[in-house]
């Protein structure tokens, strides 16, 4: 991370303690940081100002402040570190599934910020790309189920072998510039027509 040109939203309703965190980002050499000292619309406008990554302070949060935070965290996909003074195992968890990427507690200081920072997007970035390896083989699963059906509905209709099915499905999609499991969910659509 070191290097990057990040922007950096810093979320605090209290200013001196949104300067500490500013300070921070500036001695790290972070030049692009906002910060926005209320917590109204936040999801719009975090939206608008797109930030990298999301620094958010909070010195005494109540259930509902976190709980409005962590609805934002949900929705929002990417690095976050919380700063709280105060907190307790239920807050840490809920603060963990809502996506905050690192939460520290009792722990502002202008020197801690980058490394905060640097912790936050590296977490962030070995959970999302765990996320998409999972997404694509869940994906890869359901497409295999998809071929493999429709090579059981050609063996059986066509009394083929499963080479000879699976050959057919593949000449296909090569034939008409399509995916395999695009090619076999037709044979499987037409198969179901016909019932």
């Amino acid at each position: 991370m070191t290097g990057e040109d990040l922007s950096i939203l810093v979320i605090d309703i209290h200013p001196s303690r949104a300067a500490v965190v500013e300070a921070g980002l500036a001695a790290a050499g972070h030049s692009r940081v906002v910060t926005l000292n209320a917590t109204t619309n936040l999801a719009a406008r975090i939206e608008a100002l797109a930030p990298d990554v999301i620094v958010i302070d909070l010195e005494n949060p109540d259930r509902d402040t976190l709980e409005q935070m962590f609805q934002v965290t949900r929705a929002v996909q990417r690095p976050i570190a919380m700063f709280v003074d105060h907190s307790d195992t239920d807050s840490i968890r809920a603060a963990m599934e809502a996506g905050v990427s690192a939460y520290v507690v009792d722990g502002l200081r202008k020197e801690r910020v980058q490394a905060v920072l640097e912790t936050a997007v590296s977490r962030f970035r070995t959970f999302d790309r765990l996320r998409k390896e999972r997404d694509e083989a869940v994906t890869a699963l359901a497409d295999r189920k998809v071929i493999d059906r429709a090579k059981g509905i050609l063996m059986k209709s066509k009394g083929w072998a499963e080479d000879e099915a699976y050959t057919a499905l593949r000449k296909n999609a090569m034939k008409h510039n399509r995916k395999l499991v695009d090619v076999a969910q037709s044979v499987i659509t037409a198969f179901e027509m016909d019932l």
